[in-house]
């Protein structure tokens, strides 16, 4: 009797606790969007560009704001234009808010090509290979995989029979785990041959990902919420798939074992099989992306929102910031449970795609 008296009474809390939260959020919506407008007007903090800010790319790694001064890192400029080869730093261009020229070339403020290098005269984008922040965020990803994997590789290869200590004995039991559990059932008998890129992929989307929740250098790029980053895991998988796709696999495609009417005289069967080829990576593609940025953006949005209810009461905004505060760490402890979920399901989902595509004939 007592349990379900309990019951009722947590069922009204959370129903009154939701409604809460509903208006709370359309308070947000609200106030967000009238700071904007009137932060245009006044030329103060626009949460918007401040938000994307954060999120894409640049030519420098801005670290904090003291005042009116920005302290960034500024990164080489590489580009081949109107001048052929051009190599300076992006410090010559200036920084946001405060764009300037240099020999011929500016960082568009709107338009398509907004945040990119290109020519004044034209307006055009010249041969971009300059080194971003989102390429040092790889370069540094990259060394640590090879630093930890290394130093591991090297403990097996002096004594293979000693006890796992440090980062060897973390991560043994995880690597054990996901090729026993995932990835020799996913792929089948010749999972070995895969996988060296399933492992991979995960810890490389893993460290990212907890690199980018990072606020500070060398963190704080949104690498795995770059749809251009995503797009080549993505295409790695679909070349993995087909390349190595069994005679089998190409056979179900082409001649599904369905109804002939499905089939023939119209392709309907035929069409959805090749379609379901690309659909696949899409899906990965997106799947990661829209993850990795929609977090980084709550978490910025959140921020952002003790600016915009400071604007209206500095009581509204002191009260507010100490909500702000408490939504941001429940959000980044969240991140870290989304960072390693987000890894885990990219290297299932390839392994699925892979082991589909390694389908036997079947007897008669």
């Amino acid at each position: 009797m007592s349990q379900s008296i309990d019951t009722k009474k947590a069922g009204k809390i959370g129903k009154i606790a939701f409604g809460i939260l509903l208006v709370i959020l359309g308070l947000l919506g609200v106030a967000a969007f009238t700071s904007n407008s009137e932060s245009e007007e006044k030329g103060e903090l626009n949460i918007k560009e401040m938000i994307f800010g954060h999120v894409q790319d640049a030519y420098n790694w801005h670290i904090t704001t003291i005042g009116d001064k920005h302290i960034s890192i500024s990164l080489p400029c590489i580009v081949y234009g109107q001048n052929g080869l051009d190599v300076f730093c992006s410090s010559k261009l200036g920084h946001e808010g405060h764009y300037t020229e240099y020999n011929g070339y500016k960082i568009a403020e709107e338009g398509n090509y907004a945040g990119k290098i290109v020519e004044v005269s034209t307006g055009k984008r010249p041969w971009d290979f300059s080194i971003t922040k989102n390429v040092v965020s790889l370069l540094i990803s990259c060394a640590l995989l090879l630093i930890i994997f290394l130093s591991i590789a090297k403990k097996y290869k002096s004594n293979g029979f000693c006890k796992p200590t440090g980062l060897q004995a973390v991560l043994e039991p995880l690597i054990v785990s996901l090729n026993d559990d995932i990835i020799k059932p996913s792929v089948g008998k010749n999972y070995k041959k895969f996988t060296w890129y399933l492992l991979t992929v995960f810890f490389f989307i893993f460290i990212n990902n907890l690199l980018g929740i990072i606020p500070i250098f060398p963190g704080g790029a949104n690498l795995t919420g770059n749809i251009a980053i995503t797009f080549v895991l993505a295409a790695l998988t679909f070349l993995l798939t087909n390349i190595f796709g069994t005679k089998a696999y190409f056979l179900d495609i082409i001649w599904p074992k369905v109804p002939k009417w499905l089939k023939f005289p119209l392709p309907i069967m035929q069409f959805i099989e090749f379609l379901g080829i690309f659909t696949k990576p899409i899906a990965l593609c997106i799947r990661l992306f829209a993850n990795m940025f929609a977090g980084h953006v709550m978490v910025l949005v959140l921020v952002g929102l003790i600016f915009v209810f400071s604007q209206l009461s500095v009581g509204v905004g002191l009260g507010f910031s100490v909500v702000s505060v408490l939504l941001v760490v429940f959000m980044s402890l969240l991140e870290c449970l989304v960072c390693f979920i987000q890894a885990y399901v990219f290297m299932t989902l390839s392994a699925l795609f892979i082991g589909m595509a390694q389908v036997e004939e079947e007897e008669e």
